[in-house]
């Protein structure tokens, strides 16, 4: 499945990673699905920090109900790029049951990777928590980060919408 054309194109972004093979996300969703949940693959594949696929596949085989608030955390702070959090957080990390709590542990930290995930985390709580996301949200753009600034004005945007919405 290597796509040496996606691996040029990461590779002229600057991605991180020593070894890409250039896989689409549909396509290491497919193979996850072929694989099931399996923690020891899973963690063997998170270690591997040199290779892309390895870092994406692996949130996809761990079990969200099997991992504690310190790992996620642990996690959050070893992504070494957004693609990978952005993964770890849709993919494992939101379907935790301690989510709200590790948004709230992560939107506090002072590295910007942390925070990243807490607004990724975060959006899929703007419906069911308005304020509160809206709050946390409205904290970090205050920061004036280049990384969390997207994220976080879509979900202050997200949530004067759905104001706006009920409004009319």
């Amino acid at each position: 499945m290597r796509n040496g054309v996606v691996v040029d194109t990461l590779r002229k972004a600057g991605s991180p990673f020593r070894i890409i093979f250039g896989m689409n996300l549909p396509q290491i969703v497919e193979v996850a699905g072929g694989l099931g949940r399996d923690q020891g693959l899973g963690w063997r594949l998170w270690e591997n920090t040199s290779t892309r696929e390895s870092m994406l596949l692996a949130p996809m085989l761990l079990d969200p109900d099997a991992i504690e608030i310190e790992d996620a955390v642990r996690m959050c702070g070893e992504c070494p790029a957004s693609e990978v959090a952005d993964v770890l957080c849709h993919r494992l990390l939101r379907h935790t049951p301690f989510v709200w709590s590790l948004i709230q542990k992560l939107s506090d930290e002072s590295e910007e990777i942390y925070r990243y995930c807490a607004m990724r985390l975060l959006w899929h709580h703007v419906y069911s928590r308005p304020a509160e996301a809206e709050s946390i949200a409205r904290k970090e753009l205050a920061r004036n980060s280049r990384m969390t600034a997207g994220p976080a004005l879509q979900i202050v945007d997200e949530v004067a919408f759905m104001n706006d919405a009920s409004v009319n």
